[in-house]
């Protein structure tokens, strides 16, 4: 007897050493981090194996009688996952249990020897809780071994057949109905997303004596040692709840999270950094911009003639002035005024801006070179119609007629000589209240002298 059971303890040893090596490496999934999942939570489960009147809580006597038959079971159960550490299952059982060797008779005598029970389990059903330890698992969030105690309550109808025992020690009657107490430990290897390996121990602690057949002074027990498969039920993708490891689960949504948060700060950092650099960048060029490396007063950014020796009289835009002639009367003649009629004429504005258009440039450029050749003194009046605000206007005005006076002496005129004036919608030469009076209005007038 101790033999047997000595190899079915190293069989279940074996198998879950196996079980053990063979896990596989359950790495964490891409999930959406704390979305609400959903699980597989309903079960069933088929198994066989061995059915022995046998226990670790016998006495030494071993029950009623000395000597067990192991003989083939068969079970099932329905299970409803409830808590991932905590699930409730109906379980059935049924195949027959077989001793030898009575106890009440002398030992050893061949009258011993030739007494036996044979029990059949007609059916069985039981209602016990179970508990799943892998799922405390701190680094895997699904399990691929899960160790499981199970305890419960059940009935029982069975009838039992006694051999070689007198009538008086033995229980009349064919069938016996009778509650019981099942515990058990047992251990799942998940193949699947769907179906387990499961392997179990079950103790059924009878609330009768007469289990066997036999009045004995204490209540009956028996063992079934089994292996079978489980297929969970549930959603294609979904995880098994009992399994699972919402500790780890946790953990791995938290560890996402943090490397979520350090990517985006080393990215804000890298930013930072950059935005630092291109700063510097746009102070060293504005550095540069402004500064005057000839001396001669105007700055690089409008410098037209850089290089221009020290003690050099420059013009706005950094050239040398001609060779100032004598003060002599100068006179505007006519092709003069012609030239200041055409700029006039040609001179265009963005709409609503003070940006010069580009082909206003080429008359512009005629009246600088009258500025330069002849000395002339230049005022200009900018003017605009009433459309908008008075002060928007006035500003405008004295912007365009201010961007005249930039561009000529970009072009080598003498700044001092040139007065930029706006007067806005103050002084119209038409009415406002057409298109074509707008028009007019409209303008920057040159005065030359």
């Amino acid at each position: 007897m101790k033999l047997k059971v000595t190899k079915l303890a190293l069989t279940l040893s074996a198998v879950g050493l196996s079980t053990a090596v063979l896990a596989q490496d359950m790495n964490s999934d891409t999930t959406k981090r704390f979305d609400k999942k959903s699980f597989r939570t309903w079960s069933i489960g088929l198994n066989g194996g061995m059915l022995t009147h046998f226990t670790p809580f016998n006495n030494a006597s071993n029950g009623d009688f000395r000597t067990p038959e192991e003989t083939w079971g068969y079970g099932g159960y329905i299970k409803k996952q409830i808590l991932p550490g905590f699930g409730i299952q109906a379980d059935f059982l049924g195949g027959k249990v077989r001793g030898y060797q009575a106890n009440y008779l002398p030992s050893p005598s061949a009258a011993q020897n030739n007494s036996s029970f044979t029990t059949n389990i007609d059916w069985s059903a039981a209602v016990s809780a179970n508990l799943t330890i892998a799922n405390l698992s701190l680094n895997h969030k699904r399990s691929a071994l899960s160790p499981y105690v199970t305890g419960g309550a059940g009935y029982m109808s069975s009838s039992a057949n006694v051999q070689g025992l007198p009538a008086a020690i033995v229980e009349a009657g064919s069938y016996n109905r009778n509650w019981f107490v099942p515990i058990g430990a047992g251990l799942k290897f998940g193949l699947s997303k769907t179906i387990n390996i499961d392997l179990g121990y079950n103790v059924y602690f009878m609330k009768t004596p007469v289990f066997d057949g036999v009045r004995g002074g204490a209540n009956d027990r028996f063992s079934y040692a089994h292996a079978g498969l489980e297929f969970s039920l549930g959603r294609k993708k979904s995880s098994q709840l009992a399994n699972y490891s919402p500790i780890a689960a946790l953990r791995e949504e938290s560890a996402a999270e943090s490397a979520e948060l350090k990517g985006m700060l080393s990215a804000s950092e890298q930013k930072r950094l950059a935005d630092e650099q291109a700063q510097q960048q746009l102070q060293q060029q504005y550095a540069k911009d402004l500064g005057d490396d000839d001396a001669d007063g105007v700055a690089n950014k409008f410098d037209k003639c850089p290089g221009t020796p020290a003690g050099t009289v420059v013009d706005g835009s950094g050239c040398a002035l001609p060779e100032r002639r004598p003060d002599v009367k100068v006179f505007v003649t006519e092709e003069d005024k012609q030239v200041v009629r055409e700029a006039i004429a040609n001179l265009e504005f963005d709409l609503g801006k003070a940006t010069i258009r580009e082909h206003s440039f080429a008359s512009l450029d005629k009246v600088a070179n009258l500025l330069v050749t002849k000395n002339f003194t230049l005022k200009l009046a900018g003017h605009t119609d009433n459309t908008g605000s008075a002060a928007l206007n006035l500003r405008l005005s004295k912007d365009r007629a201010e961007a005249v006076k930039q561009y000529l002496v970009s072009k080598g005129a003498n700044t001092s000589r040139i007065e930029a004036t706006g007067y806005g919608q103050t002084q119209p030469i038409a009415s406002n209240k057409t298109a074509a009076g707008r028009q007019k209005n409209r303008r920057v007038e040159f005065t030359i002298f």
